[in-house]
């Protein structure tokens, strides 16, 4: 029998206000990239539980989630002295609202700092994006994509999960 295949699970943040998006800039081992409020699901917190940590942590700023812009399927793939890492993400998009950044709270490391950017910014900036997804679940979050929060459920048996 062969492993069975697990995909990472991330969630991400599209955040608007005055037309401009939030991507935080972070240093990855390709260099300096610009993200999307993102990072990995935790055990035991909903995609929207973890959303909302992972745009406090990057961004300094809380986030409350409004809808669900998508759900996204993507492959890296990167080869390295020690060998090839191969990696399909699950990532949940989510949009809302932040108020202003917490002052005094650090950044996670690796990021260097937030921007606001026009969406011609972004779509100027491609070359330097972590992933192609910082551009398409902006476009989504434009073209009006949204869907219920209740759409993504999560089990009350996930409280308490410390796996």
């Amino acid at each position: 029998m062969t492993e069975r295949w697990k995909p990472s699970v991330t969630v991400a943040a599209v955040i608007e206000r005055d037309g401009r998006f939030l991507l935080v800039e972070e240093h990855t081992p390709e260099g300096l990239r610009l993200n999307n409020p993102a990072g990995h699901l935790d055990p035991g917190e909903s995609p929207a539980q973890g959303c909302v940590r992972e745009t406090l942590e990057e961004t300094a700023h809380l986030l409350e989630p409004t809808a669900l812009v998508g759900v996204y399927l993507s492959r890296f793939v990167r080869s390295s002295a020690s060998g090839t890492e191969d990696i399909t993400y699950v990532r949940f998009a989510f949009c809302g609202t932040v108020g202003p950044a917490i002052d005094g709270r650090t950044l996670d490391a690796g990021i260097v700092r937030t921007l606001w950017l026009t969406p011609e910014e972004v779509r100027a900036s491609q070359e330097r994006h972590r992933s192609p997804l910082v551009l398409q679940c902006m476009e989504d979050y434009l073209r009006g994509q949204r869907f219920p929060l209740s759409l993504v459920y999560s089990a009350p048996s996930l409280q308490g999960c410390t796996q």
